[in-house]
């Protein structure tokens, strides 16, 4: 992605190089429509789908199960999904000849601005200044000018909408001297060290002044619903209350991002053989569609031993959103996961597989290699290696302030509180990972047993506790993920650190994904995803596959980290349950046990208790799912 500026030099058009980059995964993640980024010399604001620059060349990304799953609750929030082409990669820009033809355009936000002269400190708004040689200067006393940068401070309200703060009113609001400065000339004075205490905010006209310190402490205007990312038509109502937010802090965009992998539909392989050749046959006739499959080989590759009838039928269905899957995203990869075959020596996937996973045989394990425990510690049901690995990434929206929780299945509730991405558009952003991944799926009869403890059910009591004190003002929360979920999540964070140890990829560049299910669901679930992957490459090393052999030996080391931190007995004793310190999300987890990498992690290092992997300092022996060393 490049944010370019145009120039003009008389009737000629000069072409500027772009003033930022990005890369296109990021853009379907931190930096989706609607966020704020800082340029070289400009702060932005990342345009709505709308203002984004597609070029011939953008490739279109075919995924039916996850469009199918987003199309139905997409459409109750009034947003519809193209049947054939819903995903589309972020555009590429040009670093050479930047033009309007392609990249995303962006707008100069916030509009503030902070005169950079010691002895000046104007607050002032864009129109008030002079652009020269690309930044903003203020005209400072005795004709000097100064640069002028963007103010670190802005607006924004929980349901996502963003604003410049009210300077004026904020200083003006003691003593009503608003209602009396005709010409307010606002300075914003930061102190020695920029702390919030320090900075105060003066009007030079009338003498008025503000701590900035109190717009934390209560003042929260009135939202104006202001929604600039996506133009003029942007606008809508808003109940809410604004609150301060600086520009940079992390809690600025929470992108909402589905993902589902390209695994076999049950229909058959008709769904994976269209797959294939949609972007030939997506507008295809009954009359046409011989001709195509005799004209184009990789067509009549992919279409062989299916007829003509069968085909249409097919197309006809996905063109009107219906790709013959309705299971969850993730029961379905569940079942197509705990389905493999078992590994056998010399089985290797085809170049052009996206998928190919076999289930990990203890028995065939070499004796030879030291390295190797190819036994299964008690406990754990199977383990697949995932040779093979194709993950879309769709953003579908974002919030401010506060995250979106998504449910077990990884999906979000797209309420008042999900800020669209477009006005117009009916496809969504989405980046496709290629890699590998490990599978490991616990028992589930031991899983069951473990949940009928008396003292798991009461550090389930004690968990819940703690969930529904952290979303009491969430309008309609997901439910509670369950002790189960609590296990299977802490167990994966232990997991991933022993295990980048060894695979030759560090911990950030692995990633989770949680497969739970309570035990009276249709399809009860209990099992961990480790991958890895990059967007635009042909896939990874196989070196997080090769661990799965040695999966015993990393499943006690996980048993021997979650067995002490560096911060017991204070970690290893918290409860969440009228917690003190509001840590309603956590039993015994901190960033001395549990905690990795947010990119790595689903639930932003939520969720999680080491009490319930192992036994630990200070909490009972018997909510260890593993209670002996494995």
């Amino acid at each position: 992605m490049k944010a370019t500026r145009y120039s003009k030099a008389g009737d000629r058009k000069e072409f500027l190089k772009p003033e930022g980059q990005i890369r296109q995964s990021q853009v379907v993640t931190t930096f989706g429509p609607g966020a704020l980024v800082d340029l070289v010399d400009q702060a932005v604001l990342i345009g709505g789908l709308d203002f984004w620059r597609r070029p011939s060349g953008t490739r279109s990304l075919v995924e039916p199960r996850l469009r199918e799953s987003l199309a139905r609750r997409l459409l109750e929030n009034d947003i519809a999904l193209s049947a054939d082409r819903p995903f589309f990669e972020p555009p590429k820009g040009d670093d050479q000849e930047a033009t309007y033809a392609s990249g995303i355009e962006v707008l100069e936000f916030p509009r503030w601005f902070v005169c950079q002269s010691s002895s000046c400190r104007a607050l002032v708004r864009s129109d008030g200044l002079e652009l020269k040689g690309g930044r903003y200067r203020h005209f400072c006393e005795r004709g000097r000018t100064t640069e002028a940068v963007p103010v670190r401070f802005v607006a924004a309200c929980r349901y996502g909408h963003i604003d410049d703060f009210p300077w004026i009113d904020f200083c003006h609001r003691s003593g009503g001297s608003f209602q009396r400065c005709a010409a307010p000339s606002l300075k914003l004075d930061e102190g020695a060290t920029g702390d919030f205490s320090e900075i105060v905010v003066r009007c030079e006209s009338c003498g008025a002044s503000e701590r900035l310190s109190t717009a934390y402490a209560g003042y929260k205007p009135p939202c104006r619903g202001e929604r600039p990312w996506l133009g003029t038509e942007g606008h809508e109502a808003c109940d809410q209350q604004m609150r301060l937010l600086v520009r940079t802090a992390s809690n600025g965009y929470f992108p909402q991002v589905v993902s589902a992998l390209s695994v076999p539909s049950p229909g058959g392989k008709l769904s994976e053989a269209i797959d294939q050749v949609w972007d030939v046959i997506n507008s295809v006739t009954a009359e046409a569609l011989p001709v195509i499959r005799a004209s184009v080989p990789r067509v009549q590759i992919a279409l062989e031993g299916f007829s003509d009838d069968e085909v249409m039928g097919a197309v006809r269905a996905r063109r009107k959103g219906h790709a013959g899957e309705t299971e969850p995203l993730r029961t379905a990869e569940f079942r197509q996961l705990t389905a493999q075959p078992l590994d056998q020596p010399g089985d290797l996937p085809a170049a052009a597989d996206t998928f190919y996973a076999r289930r990990f045989d203890p028995d065939g394990a070499d004796p030879e290699r030291a390295d190797r425990d190819g036994s299964l510690p008690a406990g754990v049901g199977s383990v697949v290696l995932v040779k093979k690995l194709r993950e879309v990434r769709a953003q579908i929206g974002f919030t401010r302030l506060e995250p979106a929780v998504a449910d077990l299945e990884g999906e979000f509730d797209l309420g008042v509180e999900s800020q669209r991405l477009g006005l117009t558009t009916d496809w969504l952003p989405a980046v496709e990972v290629l890699g590998e991944g490990l599978f490991l799926q616990l028992d589930e009869a031991a899983v069951r047993a473990w949940e009928a403890r008396p003292a798991v059910v009461a550090r389930s009591e004690e968990l819940l506790d703690g969930y529904e004190r952290s979303t009491v003002d969430k309008p309609k929360p997901p439910p509670f993920p369950g002790v189960r979920f609590y296990l299977l999540h802490s167990l994966s964070h232990l997991l991933l650190t022993s295990i980048a140890d060894e695979c030759g990829y560090a911990a950030s560049a692995i990633r989770e994904r949680i497969y739970c299910a309570p035990a009276n669901a249709s399809v009860p679930m209990a099992a961990i995803l480790l991958s890895t992957g990059t967007s635009g490459t042909d896939g990874t090393l196989g070196g997080l596959v090769d661990q799965a052999r040695a999966l015993g030996r990393h499943v006690r080391r996980a048993w021997e980290r979650a067995e002490l931190c560096s911060n017991d007995p204070v970690c290893g004793r918290h409860t969440p349950k009228a917690d003190l310190e509001e840590r309603y999300l956590e039993g015994a987890a901190c960033h001395g046990c549990l905690f990795i990498a947010e990119c790595s992690c689903e639930r932003f290092n939520r969720y999680l208790d080491r009490a319930l992997v192992a036994p630990c300092l200070g909490q009972d022996p018997a909510l260890a799912f593993f209670g002996e060393r494995p």
